[in-house]
This record gives structure tokens, C-alpha cells and sequence, in this order.
């Protein structure tokens, strides 16, 4: 009687407890002034302010590929400073912080650099 006892309260616990299936992902589309996507553009993520204002502590980072996106997955849910440059152009005066990304999800942004 006990084991079966044990069993059910396993087997209840392990049903009720939330799976996360999905990693939290951001997916950043680089675009120009105009509105062209751009390739080749750096992106780097921190997590505060300090971090991005110093450049350092990069918590994550990536390349824009040919259609102009960086895909990054694993991160935390929430928001992040974020750098993008290219040659000459970056997103400095607009475009630095991305609002609390949503748990589990494919979060999307697209920053503009000129």
C-alpha cells in the first residue's frame, strides 16, 4: 500500500510541474536608415548599463547573415542593452535597449543603424 501510495505523489508531481520546451530566443533583423537590411553587422548584448556604457561583460553576440539577422538563443528573460555596429554606422542614439523579452518565446526586434 505504500509503495503505491509513493507512486501516485511521484506521479502527480511530475505531471503538474511545468515543462519549458522553448529557450528563450531574440532574433534581431539590422537594418539601415533607409530601411535595407544590412549583413556583416556586429552585435553584442549586455545586461546593464554599466556593461554597455563600458563595453565589457558581453553576454552574448553575433554576426548579421545575408538577410540581415542574428539569431540568439538561450537567454534570459529579460531586457538587454544592446551595441550594433557596421564600418561607420551603429544604433547609438536610438535602439540601445531591448524591452523584457518574453519567456519561452521567439522574441523579435529589428534596430537601425545609421
Amino acid at each position: 500500500m505504500k509503495f503505491v501510495f509513493i507512486l501516485s505523489l511521484l506521479t502527480a508531481s511530475t505531471v503538474y510541474m511545468p515543462v519549458q520546451i522553448l529557450n528563450t530566443s531574440l532574433t534581431i533583423t539590422v537594418r539601415d536608415e533607409v530601411g535595407n537590411t544590412v549583413s556583416g553587422a556586429e552585435v553584442k548584448l549586455f545586461r546593464n548599463e554599466q556593461d554597455y556604457l563600458k563595453e565589457e561583460n558581453v553576454v552574448m553576440e553575433g554576426v548579421s547573415d545575408a538577410k540581415g539577422l542574428v539569431k540568439l538563443k538561450k537567454l534570459e528573460a529579460i531586457s538587454y542593452y544592446v551595441i550594433v555596429r557596421k564600418a561607420d554606422k551603429d544604433n547609438s542614439g536610438g535602439g540601445e535597449i531591448i524591452g523584457k523579452l518574453e519567456d519561452g518565446k521567439f522574441n523579435k526586434v529589428t534596430i537601425v543603424i545609421q
